[in-house]
């Protein structure tokens, strides 16, 4: 009797953090969303419609984010909590080199953002999971998930290769890089730190103090990010993107940059790309590969929990590989 009455305690107290969870998601969506109407409002009101400007895009990419970083953290409270070390250890072969592509192309079934990713891999590491095959499927996640790929063949309608690219550049390079962490990689580089005040052992509780750390501390990181990012899309003049678009390598080069400043979701960067008719396929192709893998929401969010030594070499190395692996791709498919 005594052990049924603790099963339903740990069951409610769950479904209460995850309703608090939710409401929490909901409540900065609200604010989000009041800040995106009236913060425009104001800053035309004084005279300075670049600040307004600056509110819309800050505003668009922390409400893109928030609700998949909620995902990310409550998938990542979860694997704390309730699952046991031994899971992976059954799932992933133990040999690293075999592990990355297997734990690269299970990113398929993350349906999310890269806000998502970071926490779920941090998780991960903390389940006893090489950090290499946590990082590919950091990499992948947002990039090869079912909810990506079709939306990529909505934005480009009678293009599958456009598809198949994304998919292959995409997977290419997060195994690649999680190989080259496992062979390079430095463990004084990467920082794990345990969550403060986190329950002891497993169950609802454990759930709740995971949530509420991982959410709170990937989200200010998300803000700042979305902040670096709207700074840049007023500050550089349009004018100044157009000089490129009449080579193709330096087209490829400022596309895969602009896919690190303007952080648009992984979910929605495929449309974008396609509206960028000026540019050639490998540049698009560039822009959605680079994008999921390298922002500057993600390279904040990754700073804030792996450290900032870590995320300055990781994204720096990974950019390279994602350029150069949309490269070959687009030059073999395109």
């Amino acid at each position: 009797m005594e052990n049924q009455r603790t099963v339903a305690d740990g069951i409610r107290l769950g479904l209460r953090a995850l309703v608090h969870a939710v409401l929490g998601g909901a409540a900065l969506l609200a604010i989000a969303t009041v800040v995106s109407v009236l913060g425009p409002m104001l800053a035309l009101d004084l005279y300075t419609p670049p600040v307004a400007a600056w509110w819309t895009v800050f505003t668009a990419i922390t409400v893109q984010g928030v609700p998949f970083l909620l995902l990310g953290t409550l998938v990542s409270a979860a694997i704390g909590a309730f699952v046991p070390e031994r899971v992976f250890q059954r799932v992933l072969p133990r040999r690293t080199a075999l592990a990355v592509p297997v734990a690269g192309a299970a990113g398929v079934v993350l349906p999310g953002c890269e806000c998502a990713s970071v926490p779920v891999a941090g998780s991960l590491m903390r389940r006893g999971v090489a950090p290499a095959a946590a990082l590919a499927f950091l990499l992948s996640a947002p990039a090869i998930n079912p909810v990506v790929l079709v939306a990529t063949s909505i934005a480009f309608p009678g293009q599958p290769e456009m598809v198949l690219g994304r998919l292959v550049a995409s997977l290419a390079s997060a195994v690649v890089m999680g190989w080259l962490w496992a062979r390079f990689g430095r463990e004084e580089w990467l920082r794990l730190p345990k969550r403060a005040g986190q329950a002891p052992g497993g169950g609802p509780r454990a759930f709740v103090s995971g949530l509420q750390h991982d959410f709170l501390h990937a989200g200010g990181f998300l803000v700042l990010g979305a902040a670096a990012a709207a700074t840049f899309d007023i500050v550089v003049p349009r004018s100044l993107l157009e000089v490129f678009t009449g080579s193709a390598w330096l087209s490829v080069l400022l596309l895969a940059v602009l896919a690190v400043v303007l952080c648009v979701c992984s979910e929605a960067d495929a449309f974008v790309a396609a509206s960028l008719s000026g540019f050639s396929p490998t540049a698009r192709l560039a822009f959605m590969v680079v994008g999921p893998m390298v922002d500057l929401k993600l390279i904040a969010l990754q700073t804030g929990t792996f450290g900032r030594a870590f995320a300055v070499r990781f994204s720096a190395a990974t950019w390279v590989v994602a350029v150069t692996s949309s490269v070959l791709v687009g030059w073999w498919l395109l």
